[in-house]
């Protein structure tokens, strides 16, 4: 076994081998996404730079880093990521490449950006009407067994005329006409969902 306290030739030849083939931790700038324009920020991220510095505030205290250990990723830096994943809707290794980052950092900060988000859903979601949730829960689960389930949507292409203009292929759908898609939500209860099941 080589020691570097023992005057043998071997070891010293062990020691500056292990020298020459060691490299040293290499750390890529991760620049500070918030300095770009609004253009570069909205392309990337769907968010103005306003929209992500609220975003930064709101979700700092619950994603931040308590050291600074190993470079870690700053608040700007993990919501960013996040946001780059959702709106390219693309494979984490697209999205570790795009960040300079690897893929199991980007893992790690989407996991814990998406669980303070959803620790702010009571606040930004709200649902209409007087009934409770639970209570629309219990009615639809007698219904149709569906556990947990407060609402449905549904699509539809509805026809329309003809539009003019250079953006008029953008109406035609895959039927080959034009049309509009609407998205319908339904919040209900019992005999509102018993009332769109006949009709359907």
């Amino acid at each position: 076994m080589a020691c570097p306290f023992l005057e043998d030739v071997l070891d010293e030849e062990a020691l500056i081998l292990r020298r020459a083939f060691r490299h040293e931790r290499v750390c890529q700038d991760r620049s500070d996404p918030l300095v770009f324009g609004d253009d570069y920020l909205i392309e990337r991220y769907r968010f103005s730079g306003d929209g992500l510095r609220y975003l930064c505030r709101l979700l700092g205290p619950k994603i931040q880093h308590q050291t600074a250990r190993s470079h870690a990723l700053t608040v700007p830096q993990m919501v960013c990521v996040t946001l780059r994943w959702f709106a390219s809707g693309s494979f984490l290794y697209s999205v570790g490449d795009a960040e300079n980052l690897n893929k199991g950092t980007i893992c790690c900060t989407i996991r814990r950006v998406c669980l303070a988000l959803k620790s702010f859903s009571n606040i930004f979601i709200t649902f209409p009407g007087h009934r409770r949730p639970l209570y629309i829960k219990e009615e639809l689960y007698k219904i149709a067994a569906f556990p947990n389930i407060i609402g449905a949507v549904d699509c539809t292409h509805i026809r329309i005329k003809r539009p003019s203009g250079e953006h008029e292929g953008d109406y035609v759908n895959r039927k080959s006409f034009h049309s509009i898609n609407v998205q319908v939500r339904v919040i209900c209860g019992y005999y509102d969902l018993h009332k769109l099941i006949l009709c359907i």
